[in-house]
């Protein structure tokens, strides 16, 4: 469970985050969904402790982050998939995490076979395409096999069969009863997507309720995004 209380984020003069409160449940995908530029990656960021907000507080499985003693078996995050050694392989990458985080090498290549890295594991994740790069990221995220998922537009650079994958997994996650947050700024993704949906615009909450009640007072998904965030695009 994710809980976000009067969550806060000022640089200078700019707010980027403003006095937001939400929970993600376990059980559900929870979709964070916003135009760019809306505060999406800033929050996720203040969620795992990579960020520090002005005011507020979050805590991730009931304590900060930062707090677990293990915080890859607590959440494990895709935020950006570029993150990475150029240098150094998928494998390697994967295993330097493992190693130093207490896992076993097993759990290696079982993500590796999850995000379909199994033909690319030992090429240098500098060559790496945007879709490749997006799957190690997800490898990471699963490493510790965590009770918690943040996904920071986890789809780009996918092709088909790796968007369904994608999608496939979150679902099965969530089932399991785990917890799932994942943003995008595309309604019709989040439609595809998402059971819950908490919805920002310019750094504050618009909506925090089911994709269907979300949907079901507008005549088209696309209207619905736009009447709840004044229009932004």
């Amino acid at each position: 469970m994710i809980e976000a209380t009067n969550l806060t984020k000022r640089y200078g003069h700019r707010l980027a985050v403003d006095d937001l409160s939400f929970t993600v449940r376990p059980g559900v995908v929870t979709g964070f969904l916003g135009p760019n530029g809306a505060g999406k990656s800033t929050t996720m960021r203040m969620i795992l402790g990579l960020d520090r907000p002005t005011a507020g507080s979050v805590t991730v499985n009931g304590r900060p982050y930062a707090a677990h003693r293990q915080p890859l078996r607590e959440a494990g995050a895709l935020l950006d998939a570029r993150a990475v050694h150029p240098g150094r392989s998928a494998y390697h990458h994967l295993l330097a995490l493992a190693q130093s985080n207490g896992l076993p090498r097993r759990r290696v290549h079982e993500v590796i076979e999850v995000a379909g890295l199994r033909d690319v594991a030992r090429q240098r994740a500098g060559r790496f395409s945007l879709g490749m790069g997006q799957r190690l990221g997800l490898a990471t995220a699963l490493l510790g096999d965590p009770r918690t998922l943040i996904l920071d537009e986890p789809l780009n650079g996918l092709d088909t069969e790796g968007i369904r994958g994608v999608r496939s997994l979150l679902r099965d996650f969530a089932a399991d009863g785990r917890t799932v947050f994942v943003s995008s700024h595309l309604m019709n993704e989040m439609a595809m997507t998402a059971e819950h949906l908490v919805v920002i615009a310019e750094g504050r909450l618009i909506a925090d309720t089911g994709l269907d009640q979300f949907i079901g007072s507008a005549t088209s998904l696309e209207e619905a995004f736009m009447t709840l965030t004044g229009g932004a695009s």
